[in-house]
């Protein structure tokens, strides 16, 4: 089979196709014949040797996909070979992959693979940070930095299902436009306008409720700085490549909150309220209330180049990989 392989920790552009054996699923695992795998934010840091989990050399990058069950190992009792699932496990982009069955979530039929492959990752990691970290209340005011980014899009959309008023804060014209498409009330465009003035202003100087940050960097603080009596600060990620110095004065002043958010590691702390949140994407996927926005379509030959792209912060939503195309 065909996969993409990084042999060494690095820029993303030296990973490349190679042939390997197909894998063998042993107790407790399944493999999946690949249909479409999604790119996420932690696979390029993944590859660069600069995410909390580093896995041992050669690994094949990728955490997200969807496809069909060709074949499971002893012990597997909730899957069986031919059936459409969803996955979450390192090794996505590649013509086949292994899961662990726990790992494993079964389709329902009206769910394509595309969908599926784009959800989990970015709409679980939103909906954790809004409802189990933040906390967030039907009518307060939620600001979403990177609001064009594949956790940022997803944020827009779930904050509305929760009877949220939602600012998109982002760095192009043509981002925002996207934003509003998905149901942003108010945008910011931070290349040209002052994020806490804008936030003033939008907000009668009260100021937001609840902030969800992936990007870090000097946006952060400007940020925190916007929160309102108790407003919570959301940490999901560093897209911008730098880790905020918050002083902690800021968090004193009006009672404000700092959570951070590490879904990936939530999984095995909390499998009930994982697949408790998997279960409500389904349905708000069903009701159409959310529909993840998948920019850009790529062969396993263009990880590289889709990994370079999100990594300079030139993707809108989601890539996907489609093996079967290489």
């Amino acid at each position: 089979m065909k996969s993409v392989v990084c042999n060494a920790f690095g820029p993303v552009e030296q990973i490349a196709v190679e042939d390997q054996p197909t894998p063998v699923p042993g107790a407790g695992m399944v493999l999946i014949n690949v249909k479409a795998a999604s790119i996420n934010f932690p696979d390029a840091l993944m590859v660069e040797g600069k995410y909390q989990v580093k896995p041992s050399l050669p690994f094949v990058p990728g955490m997200e996909f969807a496809g069909v069950v060709s074949a499971v190992g002893p012990g597997i009792t909730r899957v069986k070979s031919g059936d459409r699932v969803a996955a979450l496990s390192i090794g996505a982009f590649a013509e086949q992959a292994l899961a662990k069955e726990s790992s494993v979530l079964p389709l329902p039929d009206h769910l394509d693979f595309q969908t599926a492959a784009a959800t989990f990752v970015t709409y679980g990691t939103a909906l954790r940070a809004l409802k189990r970290c933040a906390d967030l209340k039907a009518g307060e005011t939620l600001l979403v930095l990177g609001a064009a980014g594949g956790v940022g899009t997803a944020a827009i959309e779930i904050g509305k299902a929760m009877g949220a008023k939602v600012i998109a804060a982002a760095s192009s014209t043509e981002k925002l436009a996207l934003c509003i498409e998905l149901g942003a009330n108010y945008t910011i465009d931070y290349q040209k306008e002052d994020l806490r003035s804008r936030c003033a202003e939008i907000t009668g100087k009260a100021g937001v409720d609840v902030v969800l940050d992936p990007v870090g960097g000097s946006y952060s603080e400007d940020a925190l700085r916007s929160l309102a009596w108790r407003g919570r600060l959301i940490i999901v990620g560093f897209a911008s490549g730098e880790i905020p110095r918050l002083p902690a004065n800021l968090a004193l002043l009006r009672e404000r909150s700092i959570v951070g958010v590490y879904w990936g590691d939530s999984l095995p702390r909390e499998p009930q309220a994982h697949e408790e949140d998997s279960r409500q994407l389904i349905q708000w996927l069903a009701g159409g209330e959310i529909r993840p926005v998948i920019s850009d379509r790529v062969a396993l030959s263009g990880v590289g180049g889709a990994l370079r792209r999100l990594l300079d912060r030139h993707v809108k939503g989601k890539v996907l990989v489609l093996p079967e195309q290489s």
